[in-house]
């Protein structure tokens, strides 16, 4: 690593930490105010937010960038008019309350669990700049300043944003614009440094390919620096015996309709009893997308996540399943547990898949692409979190970026 990368990414850190107490101190209204301004900036500056990322798109398509991270680069005019509204609920989405009463202790006194800020957060990502909105908006909602890093493929697009959107919308409504800071070079030293710095940016959400992430996770954890970690995804379509045909194919088609996303349909298991019958539709569903399947016998791993390959991410795994258990094994112990679901009109047998699978999110009759923080929760996402350990799991948002505080109080104060 480079020192003028490293001083680079410190720099940044250091002017977020001396105006975190903005934004921790600042009132409720003004913190809505400030998502309210960010999204009538990113309106009223459309053009210049689209061209910044028309130039972005055009160098990435000239290097050979793969049709799917194009499709994730691309900000456009419906995503950009998307990105705004999602502001706009953020904005009126309740506070975290910062004092909460757990009990009566004895003498007298009360306990009380208080929610802080964690001070200073980093987010490293990708060829995203949506994220840049996305996670900026949480963490001002979550009154925590922040360190953000991008590659080279979204760097033009995320430093327009931050200067015509971001910093603007703080400043008007009272609050220190520099609490929300981006690392201004595109090498991916940067991103390592930014994992490096315990006693500036104690916590990290990471975003990207399941590989690079995991890696800065390790280089994190040596350093003592905690990361929420989004490296893996694909969605699992288990096809009961019991399932509807229609359904099916509303199912596979509904999942396909993005094909660089975690949680877009990555294996399809199909109960062996109903295969043959449904396989003409599903098979239907698939070309429909522009979709092939990848048919037994498998030359990779039955989990291997189409949506991190380039150059065959318009891929499907197919593969057929004996029982409901057998499928709930394949999905628990052989994909990254990110969300499953079931195709069936039996109550119980999706009531027993409910039990069985292990992941972050579970369906019946309903698409894994719904495993999103806004479609799920009305509000914009970190990331989604898959540790099978306590603390944020699933679409991490705004109500996770904090920590406890127990505090011990006279009875009558």
């Amino acid at each position: 690593m480079t020192d003028v990368v490293a001083k680079a990414v410190e720099e940044c850190a250091l002017a977020a930490k001396r105006a975190a107490p903005s934004l921790a101190a600042a009132a409720d209204e003004a913190i809505d105010a400030a998502l309210v301004a960010m999204a009538e900036r990113l309106l009223a500056h459309r053009d210049a937010v689209l061209e910044a990322n028309a130039a972005d798109v055009a160098r990435s398509r000239a290097e050979g960038m793969s049709a799917g991270l194009l499709d994730r680069l691309t900000i456009t005019d419906e995503r950009l008019t998307g990105m705004a509204e999602q502001l706009r609920l953020l904005a009126g989405s309740l506070h975290q309350r910062r004092s909460v009463p757990v009990s009566t202790l004895d003498g007298g006194l009360r306990l009380v669990e208080r929610r802080r800020p964690v001070g200073v957060i980093g987010a490293n990502y990708e060829a995203r700049p949506n994220v840049t909105v996305d996670v900026a908006s949480q963490l001002v909602k979550s009154r925590n300043a922040g360190v953000l890093r991008t590659g080279a493929a979204a760097l033009g697009s995320a430093q327009r944003l931050l200067e015509v959107v971001i910093a603007p919308a703080l400043a008007g409504a009272g609050i220190d614009g520099d609490v929300v800071q981006l690392v201004p070079r595109a090498e991916r030293e940067a991103a390592a440094a930014l994992v490096g710095l315990p006693g500036l940016v104690p916590l990290v959400i990471l975003r990207g390919s399941g590989e690079s992430t995991r890696a800065l996770a390790t280089e994190a954890a040596t350093h003592g620096v905690r990361t929420l970690a989004h490296a893996d995804g694909g969605g699992v379509l288990y096809v009961d015996a019991a399932a509807d045909a229609a359904t099916v194919r509303s199912l596979v088609a509904g999942s396909l309709d993005r094909l660089g996303v975690c949680n877009r349909l990555n294996l399809l298991l199909i109960h062996s009893a109903v295969h043959d019958e449904l396989w003409p539709l599903v098979s239907e569903a698939l070309a429909e997308r522009g979709v092939r399947p990848s048919l037994p016998p498998h030359e990779h791993p039955i989990g291997y996540e189409w949506a991190l390959d380039s150059d065959r991410e318009a891929t499907v795994t197919v593969a057929q399943v004996g029982s409901l258990d057998e499928a709930a094994r394949t999905a628990n112990e052989q994909t990254s547990g990110l969300a499953a679901g079931i195709a069936t009109e039996d109550a119980a047998a999706a009531e027993a898949f409910f039990d069985a699978y292990q992941g972050t999110g579970v369906f019946w009759n309903a698409p894994t692409r719904l495993l999103d923080g806004f479609k799920l929760l009305g509000v914009p996402e970190t990331g989604i979190n898959l540790d099978k350990v306590p603390g944020p799991r699933g679409p991490v948002t705004y109500t996770d970026l904090y920590v406890r505080q127990y505090a011990v109080l006279p009875a009558d104060r």
